[in-house]
């Protein structure tokens, strides 16, 4: 039996050896590229520009806020490497009008060049009870953070294959990589990306166009300040089990998996953990990471079980003591 697994292990790393050549991707140089970023006047997306901007690109930011995006603007330019960089912004919402995303994109592709990587990083979230969510907040949070997402992408995606070079990034988040209280209808617009990703990454990957899927976690943004005023006790509570990360640090993760074409980009032990664990048939850009998911797989199951009972109990507490106090309410 051991010499039957030892054979596997064998077989499999020869076949990454062989096939590692044509997994993985030669790194995109960011001095002079064009980069795009949608939902760019704040938080990650801002970060991601700043970043890429410190590396000599050309930035297009695309969000709905004219005013925060020439704020955001006038705080990227103070990074400028070389004169000749360029900051556009764009005000338009992704995820109504895939015309209009597609002309403005155009007309960005006419003022600073092709474009060489797209964030897609505007989303929006909502978290509540599944009951008592409206309706239309499915609708709305499918419609930013997915079509959000499509529009921009199908916009660049012939000329990146055309040129037979580009990078895609999708900012989805852990709650895309585990379903949790409270976000039955922000986590399935995440998941969503995932499988967008995937089937689009094994279309353009003849193309030398990489696809990347990057999952932050709680992440100190306007955007994690406001979700949390409305978040379930549980869903709170689930949160603290885990640290909140800065956007800048994210962001450099981000850029740096960007660049180097990986599909996954994961933050943190907590976040290479997930990204282990729901890997399932996602691509792989190295033996290196071939051979970590193979290897650490169970072992993270078990580490993730304990999580899911820590939940569960976290929830069953809550609904208890909830109970209780509504039992307390009606006797008194």
């Amino acid at each position: 039996m051991l010499l039957l697994a030892a054979a596997f292990v064998v077989g499999f790393v020869l076949l990454l050896y062989m096939v590692s050549p044509l997994i993985s991707p030669k790194p995109l140089k960011l001095p002079g590229a064009h980069v795009v970023v949608t939902g760019g006047s704040s938080g990650i997306g801002k970060c991601i520009a700043i970043e890429c901007y410190k590396q000599g690109a050309f930035i297009t930011l695309i969000a709905r806020d004219e005013n925060k995006l020439l704020q955001t603007k006038k705080e990227i330019e103070k990074y400028s490497v070389n004169d000749k960089q360029v900051v556009l912004c764009i005000s338009v919402d992704v995820s109504k009008d895939y015309e209009q995303v597609e002309n403005v994109l155009k007309q960005a592709q006419e003022k600073l060049g092709p474009v060489d990587l797209l964030v897609n990083c505007a989303g929006t979230s909502v978290t509540g009870k599944f009951e008592a969510i409206e309706v239309n907040s499915f609708e709305r949070l499918m419609a930013v953070n997915y079509l959000g997402s499509v529009y921009p992408s199908r916009a660049v995606i012939s000329t990146m294959k055309e040129r037979r070079m580009g990078r895609i990034v999708f900012v989805s988040s852990q709650a895309g990589q585990l379903g949790l209280f409270g976000y039955t209808a922000y986590s399935p617009t995440k998941f969503a990306l995932r499988g967008l990703a995937e089937a689009l990454q094994m279309e353009v990957k003849p193309y030398n166009i990489y696809v990347t899927v990057a999952y932050p976690p709680d992440t100190d943004t306007p955007g994690f300040a406001e979700e949390s005023k409305t978040k379930p006790l549980e869903t709170k509570l689930i949160s603290e089990t885990s640290s909140v990360c800065q956007a800048e640090q994210v962001a450099r993760v981000i850029v740096k998996d960007a660049i180097q074409g990986n599909f996954n980009s994961s933050v943190g032990s907590d976040g290479y953990m997930l990204s282990i664990l729901t890997s399932g048939m996602s691509p792989v850009t190295s033996i290196t990471e071939g051979l970590q998911q193979v290897v650490c797989m169970g072992i993270f199951r078990i580490i993730g079980l304990f999580y899911l009972g820590s939940f569960d109990s976290i929830v069953r507490r809550c609904m208890m003591q909830r109970e209780k106090s509504e039992s307390t309410d009606k006797t008194e």
